[in-house]
């Protein structure tokens, strides 16, 4: 127990020691306020979240003015935990207030003395066996004193109150409805998550931030840093355990309105994203993910904690809406040239050389589905198809003297999958780690720019390879992102005029990044002619 000085003192037993009733209630009152000294110093007063039902309150029915109050815990403003084990139902007498007037439901913890017993031996040896801790409930006129007592909620009473009711808005509560906007909540440190949300949530955090830095980066979208930001410290607060359920609620409600943010700056200054496909399907689910949200926290505001599942449905729609503006950035996203140094011929003034013209029409070859034809016209330039490879034709690449060399691993596949504008294709193809790939391309016009079209499969890139042409190297094919759901993409890379001196061409590709795999389903290969 604490005296005076301030001093907690704990019992010491020692032999010989004659304790008294006095000792034994001293031994109890130092762990009794050791607990209270706690709980104000590392939680504060008020409701403990995700305990019962955090004295969650509902109106009775009609022409009877009381309140059902659920199950729940809290402490008071001296520590003390105050616990209701079941329902109780409190009404209120309007004889007892000058209406119209706010009232309040409070709770304050009592001390009783129960188990009286006394010895017919010795009538002088009786007394209490046990105090217990429990609640109590009151409406009351006066505001509450933090001190002493917890506001479970407030009512602002008219003098033709029949019943009492739930507020449609939470925040903006009319006469006669439960008014739970000033109830205190104590700290936690964190909760118990399931382990399915717990993996989601982790997954969730680490794919949307690359789909929104991307988005930022890539596309100068300034809204979609905020998101990124958000998610780190959501990622931190998850792995030190400070977020339990009650919390997740909030924080995707956030997102929501950072992400109505994004929306928001699309549409206002890229039309061409606002006009892509997944844009709407990012646009709708941030929408979903802010009504469910929303309407978990008016729930919360109730008292009624979110269920796993409800959780699940929200980290869901934040899940759908991430993947749907990743893909709209690499559909968009322009690929930049690659600039590198060397004596070659072709290369402008300073030793610097660009070797790959990405220009953005190309993008829409990337994610072409049809049939590719004899020629293409990109950004008012007509390409000829000179030749191609169909890989996994053994004529084809007999023909073409196609080989992968000093691989680690190589094997064959077939795949059925889907572009971007949802057509599948059923194509075979092959696969290396390690090594390079090379093939011969004919029919070649020499002093000409020629482009390479491979398809991929774009489910796993975020790679770099090296292009040689003769032994001589062009430049770096940069293969940034990937595509889960849509996994086809047609590569291109275009290799300048000076490089083209030969009506037959030796090409090597080397991968470059280290264990990653690299696949090719089919070559085309077009001139400017």
């Amino acid at each position: 127990m604490a005296t005076e000085d301030k001093a907690l003192k704990r019992i010491n037993f020692f032999k010989g020691f004659v304790t008294t009733e006095d000792d034994w209630n001293d031994a109890e009152r130092y762990h009794v306020e050791k607990h209270k000294l706690h709980n104000k110093a590392f939680h504060g007063m008020g409701v403990v979240q995700g305990w019962g039902d955090e004295f969650r309150i509902a109106p009775r029915g009609k022409g009877e003015l009381s309140a059902e109050i659920f199950p729940g815990y809290a402490i008071d403003g001296q520590g003390n935990d105050v616990i209701l084990w079941k329902p109780a139902i409190l009404p209120i007498n309007k004889g007892d207030y000058k209406l119209p007037q706010t009232i309040y439901l409070t709770l304050r913890f009592v001390e009783e003395f129960t188990d009286f017993i006394a010895y017919k031996q010795n009538l002088d040896y009786k007394g209490h066996r046990r105090i217990a801790e429990i609640c109590k409930l009151e409406w009351t006129e006066k505001e509450v004193d933090p001190s002493h007592e917890v506001e479970l909620c407030r009512v602002q009473l008219t003098r033709d109150a029949t019943a009492l009711s739930l507020p449609k808005d939470p925040l903006d509560p009319g006469p006669n409805t439960i008014d739970r906007r000033f109830v205190p909540y104590a700290g936690i440190a964190g909760g118990f998550l399931d382990a399915r949300l717990l993996f989601e949530l982790r997954k969730l955090i680490d794919e949307a931030r690359k789909h929104f830095s991307q988005l930022w980066k890539e596309q100068q979208v300034a809204s979609a840093n905020n998101v990124v930001q958000a998610l780190i410290t959501v990622g931190l607060m998850l792995e030190t355990g400070a977020l339990g359920p009650q919390q997740i609620m909030n924080i995707m409600s956030l997102l929501a309105e950072l992400q109505q943010d994004v929306v928001g700056e699309i549409e206002a200054t890229k039309p061409g994203l606002s006009a892509k496909k997944d844009f709407s399907l990012f646009k709708r689910n941030v929408e979903y993910l802010r009504d469910v949200s929303e309407e978990g926290r008016a729930a919360m505001t109730q008292g009624q904690p979110p269920a796993t599942d409800k959780l699940m449905d929200v980290v869901a729609y934040q899940s759908k809406g991430a993947n749907a503006i990743g893909s709209v950035v690499r559909v968009a996203a322009p690929v930049r040239p690659v600039v590198v140094a060397d004596d070659t011929p072709g290369k402008p003034e300073g030793g610097m050389r660009i070797v790959l013209d990405n220009d953005p029409g190309w993008e829409a070859v990337k994610v072409r589905s049809a049939p590719f034809t004899e020629t293409l016209e990109v950004n008012g330039s007509h390409w000829t198809l000179i030749d191609e490879i169909d890989l996994l034709d053994k004529d084809h690449e007999e023909k073409h003297n196609f080989t992968i060399r000093e691989a680690r691993d190589q094997y064959r596949m077939r795949q059925r999958l889907r572009y971007p504008d949802g057509q599948t294709v059923l194509d075979t193809g092959i696969a290396h780690e390690g090594g390079y790939a090379e093939w011969e391309i004919h029919n070649v016009t020499p002093n000409v720019d020629l482009v390479i079209i491979r398809r991929m499969d774009y489910v796993r890139a975020d790679y770099e390879c090296e292009v040689f042409c003769e032994g001589q190297l062009v430049g770096v094919i940069p293969c940034p992102g990937d595509d889960r759901r849509f996994r086809w993409r047609n590569w291109p890379f275009q290799i300048p005029a000076a490089f083209i001196t030969k009506d037959r061409l030796r090409i090597r590709q080397v991968m470059s990044t280290a264990d990653r795999d690299i696949n090719f389903f089919h070559l085309w290969f077009y001139q400017a002619l």
